[in-house]
């Protein structure tokens, strides 16, 4: 160990925590590792080699590795174990001192510790980073938020460690508190919006297309090369062709369909309802998890409950070419429910969000990465203040285009008893959005006949009571 030779450190060696690590020292950075488990930090040392990385389990001992002012980053699961990180490491750092959490805390957590380590003289960022294993080892996208005068301490590093796009470095910094772990939150969310949408997809094309997984396979393959072309799409194509080792099927057909979830949806469904912002492709994706883990129930209803039993009649080609564009329009509109939770978001909480720079920063190394997002980035340089995407000029004209061919898809659904919850959704949400007017009068009618809660008039100002006609009550 080179005492007090290593710029950055890193705690948690797990997964993505090793391959920030290595990738870090790719690009020129001495790093110090702290785990504590000893296999962890094992692991770490057998990658290292002749690099200027240290690995302990020694926490006193990292500390004492590291420059000051110490820049520490945390890779440790959310929730309670990073409070627990903070409290044992803060007795072991100097004013000053940098903590930067990338892991997926939420961000009501990350202003709580801002606030309680301010107390301390120590700062701490929340930094949301997306890219799975493999953007941690060669460049991932990079969500900082925080003081901005202290991201200077890591901002050198952090541009030459994530994806690049037409050679710019996928991370900015978003803005003051918790802005980082914020657009992690809701970039979390979008992914799963669009996740439900392509299972929805392969459900139609599966039950409905009756195509097998090599034809599976080739029409993923085929979508990744236009319109559809992003990361989910092409990791999706290559699912179809996977084999399983244990048996001579393909592997899709062996895992289970009952989905899991970290939580990260789900709060972004909870915090869009908060500030009474609409995601309804979001939210549903939420709830199919969540009804996907009903598996025996769903078992028992399948020989209960009868659909319309209806077959697909129309041409497999022309299936295919609907289905392209009405999944083009629903992810569209998952990002423009996303973008929009940003934008109310920004002003809410002050982040002072620059939707511009979080679509540039979307377009590498991320999940949701996608050829769309060039879109969304012009949208967004032409119209900072833009707050849905959907009035965009260029973007309108891609759903108008596309609006047909996912009112066919929907109908097509609805007849053969296949659920397309996120797509309707996608639907409604641009109908409901485009009409001037929306039955809500009738709601408020209803509120105020029964709890007396007032209303408002379109033809003068103030709030309004009625004593409804209730004779017959």
């Amino acid at each position: 160990m080179d005492e007090k030779g290593y710029k950055y450190g890193m705690i948690g060696l797990g997964t993505m925590g090793r391959n920030l690590v290595l990738n870090m020292n790719d690009h020129g950075y001495s790093v110090a590792g702290f785990d504590k488990s000893d296999s962890q930090v094992e692991l770490l040392r057998k990658d290292t080699g002749e690099r200027k990385i240290y690995a302990t389990s020694d926490l006193n001992g990292f500390v004492k590795a590291l420059k000051t002012p110490r820049v520490i980053m945390l890779l440790v699961p959310a929730g309670k174990i990073v409070d627990e990180v903070i409290q044992e490491l803060t007795p072991l750092l100097s004013e000053n001192d940098v903590l930067m959490d990338c892991g997926n805390s939420h961000f009501t957590d990350t202003n709580r510790r801002i606030e309680q380590l301010q107390k301390s003289t120590i700062h701490f960022m929340g930094i949301g980073i997306s890219g799975g294993e493999s953007g941690a080892r060669y460049g991932p996208s990079i969500m900082p938020g925080g003081p901005k005068d202290v991201y200077k301490y890591a901002s050198e590093m952090l541009e030459s460690i994530s994806a690049k796009v037409n050679n710019e470095p996928c991370v900015t910094w978003l803005g003051p508190g918790s802005a980082g772990h914020y657009v992690k939150m809701v970039h979390n969310g979008i992914e799963y919006g669009l996740m439900q949408l392509i299972s929805e997809a392969y459900h139609l094309m599966k039950d409905v297309g009756c195509m097998n997984n090599d034809e599976l396979h080739d029409i993923f393959s085929k979508w990744n090369g236009g319109m559809l072309h992003s990361f989910l799409i092409e990791i999706t194509a290559d699912i179809f062709a996977q084999k399983d080792e244990l048996t001579n099927n393909r592997l899709i057909d062996m895992i289970l369909d009952s989905a899991h979830q970290k939580g990260t949806g789900g709060w972004t469904s909870q915090n869009a309802m908060e500030l009474q912002v609409p995601i309804p492709v979001i939210d549903v994706a939420v709830s199919m998890r969540d009804l996907s883990a009903y598996k025996k129930e769903r078992q028992a209803a399948q020989q209960k409950l009868e659909g319309t039993g209806n077959k697909f009649e129309g041409d497999k080609t022309s299936l295919l070419t609907w289905l392209e564009q009405a999944l083009y329009f629903s992810m569209i509109t998952t990002y423009a429910q996303g973008m929009s939770l940003l934008y109310f978001a920004s002003r809410e909480y002050k982040f002072d969000l620059k939707l511009e720079d979080i679509a540039s920063i979307w377009r590498g190394g991320c999940i949701i990465r996608a050829s769309l997002l060039e879109d969304i980035h012009a949208a967004f340089s032409r119209q900072p203040d833009l707050s849905n995407m959907m009035m965009d000029d260029k973007i309108g004209q891609k759903l108008m285009h596309s609006q047909i061919e996912v009112r066919k898809i929907i109908q097509i659904g609805i007849e053969a008893g296949i659920p397309l919850p996120a797509m309707m959704g996608a639907l409604a949400y641009y109908d409901s959005y485009r009409s001037g007017w929306l039955p809500a009068n009738l709601i408020q009618a209803q509120r105020d006949y029964f709890g007396a809660h007032t209303y408002e008039r379109n033809d003068r100002e103030r709030t309004f009571h009625t004593h409804w006609n209730q004779e017959n009550q």
